[in-house]
């Protein structure tokens, strides 16, 4: 033991101070550094616990619900109209134009298209910009958006008018949602 000491016992009493304040100093560091690690460890296994504690919420209430979803999906299986051209775009803006026309809104710069196809749908869209004031407006959106007739306002932009502070303008991209060319299987 006296050998190992020789080099400490040489040095001056300021040279020891410095080296045990160098000492804790590296003792504290290193301890911050393992806390600071396994604190971190510990974090990341609550979020990791909570993440999968939602998850099987979320699957409990899927299997809770599952009698619902699959009428739903057989209501799908039942009711959504199948595309049979791209033809149906002008369909749609068709469509559009006569409730406009219902609710004496304004319908400016139309266009169609073809729109995504997902394995859930397949899309044709009809672009529009209107004019008209507020309660007409929101009378055209309930009457064209409903359940069985798989539209689908993808875009929905509204400001006022500047030119005249009682009118509303609107920018929409509005989508027919058709049955997929294959169905998903179960």
């Amino acid at each position: 033991m006296k050998l190992s000491l020789a080099w400490y016992e040489r040095m001056s009493r300021r040279e020891r101070l410095l080296s045990w304040i160098v000492a804790g100093a590296v003792a504290i560091l290193l301890n911050l550094a393992i806390w600071s690690w396994l604190l971190g460890a510990v974090s990341r296994a609550r979020k990791d616990l909570a993440r999968q504690k939602a998850a099987r919420a979320e699957s409990a209430v899927d299997i809770k619900e599952r009698g619902l979803w699959e009428k739903r999906d057989q209501w799908l299986r039942g009711h959504q109209p199948v595309l049979k051209s791209p033809a149906e775009a002008s369909t749609l803006l068709d469509e559009l134009k006569q409730v406009a026309g219902k609710h004496n809104i304004l319908i400016e710069n139309p266009a169609i298209g073809s729109g995504e196809t997902t394995p859930n749908h397949q899309t044709v869209f009809a672009s529009i910009e209107t004019k008209s004031p507020w309660p007409p407006l929101v009378h055209f959106l309930y009457d064209v958006q409903q359940p069985e007739s798989f539209i689908v306002f993808e875009t929905a932009g509204l400001a006022i008018d500047s030119s005249d502070p009682t009118q509303m303008r609107g920018k929409f991209k509005i989508a027919r949602w058709f049955a997929p060319a294959q169905r998903p299987s179960k």
